[in-house]
């Protein structure tokens, strides 16, 4: 196994969906693939609280959630991560819609997928975005900033 791939496996990956059946799917497919320091919630309010309480590497997260839905926690989210840092979000929801897919992304989803999404897919994305997300921390280790990708608004 390389050195980032073992990187990729320790990295604590917050899970937040409503659906218990949703969380179980992902932490199954996360387990096979060798990770192991999953956080799970199926109250939006709790992946608020473990993602303040946590250093978080990715978060799974679902868009439509009672009491807190997922553009509210993108919006948490983007005040309590530093804007030099690259966090990924992967957003894993039925809403197919463009909106739904443009507003996310405009508020810091890294990546988006529908429901119901293809196991074999899903993986290989959170290991891409694991993999830029290591290799953004290795940069900034190395004192060089991470590039700045200012992100258009679209009304």
């Amino acid at each position: 196994m390389s050195e980032t791939s073992d990187l990729m496996r320790r990295s604590v990956i917050l899970i937040v969906d409503d659906e218990p059946a949703n969380v179980t799917l992902l932490e199954r497919l996360l387990k096979r693939e060798g990770f192991t320091d999953l956080l799970m919630a199926t109250d939006p309010r709790e992946g608020l609280r473990l993602f303040q309480e946590h250093p978080v590497d990715l978060v799974l997260l679902d868009l439509m959630m009672p009491d807190l839905d997922g553009y509210a926690l993108l919006e948490s989210f983007s005040r309590l991560v530093p804007a030099q840092a690259y966090l990924p979000i992967l957003v894993l929801t039925a809403d197919v819609t463009l909106p739904a897919r443009r507003r996310a992304l405009s508020l810091g989803a890294k990546d988006f997928l529908t429901k119901p999404f293809d196991a074999i897919e899903v993986v290989l994305r959170i290991f891409n975005l694991l993999e830029t997300r290591i290799l953004t921390l290795e940069l900034a280790k190395h004192g060089l900033p991470r590039p700045n990708s200012p992100r258009p608004m679209f009304g």
